[in-house]
């Protein structure tokens, strides 16, 4: 049967795990460096060994706070950690450690921007809690593997309100939470790595109900594509079902990526199953306001803020200042390389903000994505790339050779001086009027009948013979003097 899918409405809150960039797990001093040998980063606590006590991270307590006052949360003073009894194969407690109870935030929201329209995704909480260990299936034949290194990890759980109606919507709110907490620098947001996963908590409803409908829990995906594919694939079933009148059971779901479509794994369990209780090894703890606040004072410059600054002050379009400021180490390093640039070189010009963005976004940023790379292993400091402008702005160097030659041969050498490397290669502009005119006479001298057709208005000649000197001076000739040259004469 055909189904009027526009009649129906996807309803859809995410659960977000970001693990805390630590050097040590949340109850104790063992490692939480990714990729180690299973089961190396492990101690007595993490194996809860009878007797042992966990001790509490403080670092891992800002980063919560952190991200909080970023969300514009309401931080909880008083707070404890509960024991959230569950069946885990590969936590040594048999239980996990988590303030679902009573979160370290409350509130706030993120806001996403969808078909050029803002919208405020609320959240209902933010808490920290321990990761679990691992299970490999595929590395016996016969028997599952236990990889503890993980278990103890410190995690925040970002949980929204059913604010999202889409995939896209989904896509973007994750989007923006990756970048916030990558801004923040509380979490790397790899999560192809497993530092950043997903719960989707999908519901349909008929449009213009308020009562929500009996939702799906999609677990551990772990792309942002997934994310939405899930989504987009469990709404469409769920809107199928109550179009053909049946019954939608609470279930927890995981996704297959190959088929794009989800399956089921159990019945859902309620939270009362869990059987929360404060753990009573774990004393409670109370935050200052002034703890608060010098957490506050820690927040850099984000994404929007940058933007306006950049539009206003720098004078570039939001489409620059988007993709100059989509990763915090990026945007510092064009801000470095602005601080080197060269002044204004007369009082009609402002410093060159628009040339340094374009070399960001085109001759850096094309490197990086060659290599593979991120901006953090970029060779060459911002100075030396401020340098290259201002040979460019100085007309002593064309942006054609700095880009597809100078550029290149410093990256060789990131030491070196961009200006001597220019001088040795002999790619330094020729600025000379005298040489230059005597080029540019030699072209129209070379194109006569060209000459007369410029003269009777075909004004798009002059490309031609800007050209033809370049090929004369082999691409030194000052382009700017060049043109004012040849204006003049072609038009006298």
């Amino acid at each position: 049967m055909a189904v009027d899918f526009d009649a129906y409405e996807t309803v859809v809150g995410l659960e977000v795990h970001a693990q805390l960039l630590t050097q040590s797990k949340l109850f104790c001093g063992d490692s939480t460096a990714f990729g180690s040998e299973p089961n190396t980063q492990v101690s007595p606590i993490t194996l809860a060994h009878p007797g042992t006590l966990p001790k509490m991270n403080k670092k891992a307590i800002e980063f919560a706070i952190k991200m909080g006052l970023a969300c514009h949360c309401e931080i909880v003073k008083e707070n404890y950690f509960a024991r959230k009894n569950y069946f885990y194969p590969d936590l040594p407690k048999g239980y996990q450690l988590s303030q679902h109870t009573t979160p370290i935030c409350k509130g706030g929201y993120l806001t996403i921007k969808i078909n050029d329209q803002e919208k405020n995704i609320c959240l209902n909480r933010i808490h920290i809690e321990e990761d679990a260990g691992k299970s490999l299936h595929d590395v016996d034949p016969e028997y599952t593997s236990i990889d503890f290194n993980r278990a103890g990890v410190p995690l925040i759980e970002i949980v929204s309100e059913p604010d999202i109606r889409s995939g896209d919507e989904a896509s973007a709110y994750l989007t923006e939470l990756r970048k916030l907490v990558r801004y923040l620098e509380i979490c790397d947001g790899n999560m192809e790595e497993g530092s950043l996963r997903c719960d989707a908590n999908v519901s349909v409803r008929k449009r213009g109900e308020q009562k929500l409908g009996t939702k799906a829990e999609i677990k551990n995906l772990n792309s942002i594509r997934n994310v939405k594919r899930a989504i987009e694939f469990e709404s469409r079933r769920m809107m199928e079902m109550l179009a053909q009148g049946l019954e939608i059971t609470q279930q927890t779901r995981s996704f297959d990526a190959d088929s794009g479509t989800t399956f089921s794994i159990r019945d859902k369990e309620d939270a009362e199953d869990y059987r929360y209780f404060p753990d009573p090894d774990l004393t409670k703890f109370s935050l200052t306001d002034e703890f608060i606040e010098n957490i506050r004072k820690t927040i850099p410059v984000l994404q929007k803020e940058r933007i306006k600054k950049y539009t206003s002050e720098y004078q570039l379009s939001y489409y620059d200042a988007s993709l100059l400021t989509e990763e915090k180490k990026f945007s510092d390093y064009f801000e470095q390389m602005i601080n080197n640039l060269p002044p204004p070189l007369d009082g009609a010009r402002g410093r060159p903000f628009k040339p340094a963005a374009n070399w960001m976004l085109g001759p850096v940023r094309s490197w990086l994505n060659d290599n593979n790379l991120e901006i953090d292993e970029f060779p060459l400091a911002p100075t030396k790339i401020a340098g290259i402008i201002e040979l460019i702005e100085e007309g002593k160097l064309s942006f054609s050779v700095a880009s597809s030659k100078l550029f290149h041969e410093i990256i060789k050498s990131p030491k070196s001086d961009p200006g001597k490397i220019a001088e040795q290669k002999n790619w330094m502009q020729d600025s000379d009027t005298d040489h230059i005119e005597n080029l540019i006479d030699q072209v129209l001298n070379k194109f006569p009948e060209k000459v007369k057709e410029y003269k009777k208005g075909k004004k798009g000649l002059i490309g031609l013979f800007v050209g033809e000197v370049m090929k004369l001076s082999k691409g030194k000739a000052d382009p700017k003097i060049t043109n004012d040259i040849l204006s003049e004469k072609l038009n006298s």
